[in-house]
């Protein structure tokens, strides 16, 4: 991700977070017709309670993706990575807050670890991780909000909707760069409109897998394959030859010991429900 929206230069953020509304609800509209879903869609709109929760879903989303397309754009890559390293441990602390779910030992363990990596890097490397911290929290919220709309709600007709809800924030945005800095698709060069025009399919396949992916697997190998994102990230904004002083290692380091301890205790939580089920099962 990072990789192909720095190629669409000199398209700024505002402008393709705007193409990605537009161009994803117009991707999921061919879905629909293709899949033939329209009755599915048209009975989540006779309720206005999911409704609701996709209009939720549809400004958590968009905070993110602003948020994440501001940072790749600007030379944040790294801050970015690190905002989706601290995603699960957002998700398990959301659990406790929020579904009052209990915590292991080792869970809350790595809750403390993570908070003092956000202090190191506040206090050593001298800047508030507001990057990070929008990132993680507005994913970890469309998270949650996802799983209060459950089976209830299909990948592709909640991403229409989320979509649809933020057709009027995308043209306003459109009409403001327009009208300030100007729009660039279609002056850069064919290749590059080919490229901004596909912004919808690039935005919207990764969410579809994932939510038909969430349905498949089991969680521990859900949370194990949610790393692969933000280390590629953190590949990526190194090559780019991001600023990487010790205090922001040292804050990276102490966030992946937190996601080794969840992850062990995860796997080791998973192998002992197993073995109850299977015991269970015999007796």
């Amino acid at each position: 991700m990072p990789l192909y929206f720095l190629v669409l230069a000199p398209t700024g953020p505002w402008e393709v977070v705007s193409w990605r509304v537009l161009l994803s609800f117009v991707f999921c509209l061919l879905l629909l017709s293709v899949t033939r879903s329209w009755p599915k869609i048209l009975a989540i709109v006779r309720r206005p309670r999911l409704l609701l929760w996709t209009a939720v879903a549809g400004a958590l989303i968009y905070v993110n993706w602003q948020v994440f397309l501001i940072a790749t754009l600007t030379g944040h890559v790294l801050e970015s990575s690190l905002g989706y390293f601290i995603n699960p441990i957002v998700t398990v602390l959301l659990g406790v807050l929020v579904l009052h779910e209990r915590l292991r030992v080792t869970q809350w363990v790595a809750l403390g670890i993570a908070a003092a990596a956000v202090g190191v890097i506040v206090v050593g490397y001298g800047a508030f991780p507001w990057i990070a911290l929008t990132l993680a929290g507005s994913f970890g919220l469309y998270g949650l909000v996802k799983k209060q709309l459950g089976p209830a709600v299909d990948a592709v007709s909640g991403l229409t909707l989320e979509s649809f809800w933020l057709l009027p924030v995308a043209a306003v945005q459109l009409a403001v760069v327009g009208a300030t800095t100007g729009l660039t698709m279609g002056t850069a060069g064919a290749g590059h409109a080919v490229l901004l025009g596909l912004a919808g399919v690039v935005t919207a396949v990764p969410l579809l897998l994932f939510a038909s992916g969430a349905r498949r697997t089991s969680l521990s190998v859900m949370g194990l394959l949610q790393f692969v994102a933000p280390i590629l990230q953190f590949a990526i904004g190194v090559w780019l030859g991001e600023d990487m002083p010790p205090e922001r290692w040292a804050g990276f380091a102490l966030v992946w010991v937190a996601l080794i301890l969840l992850t062990v205790d995860s796997l080791r939580h998973a192998r002992r429900s197993r073995g109850v089920g299977d015991l269970g099962a015999i007796t």
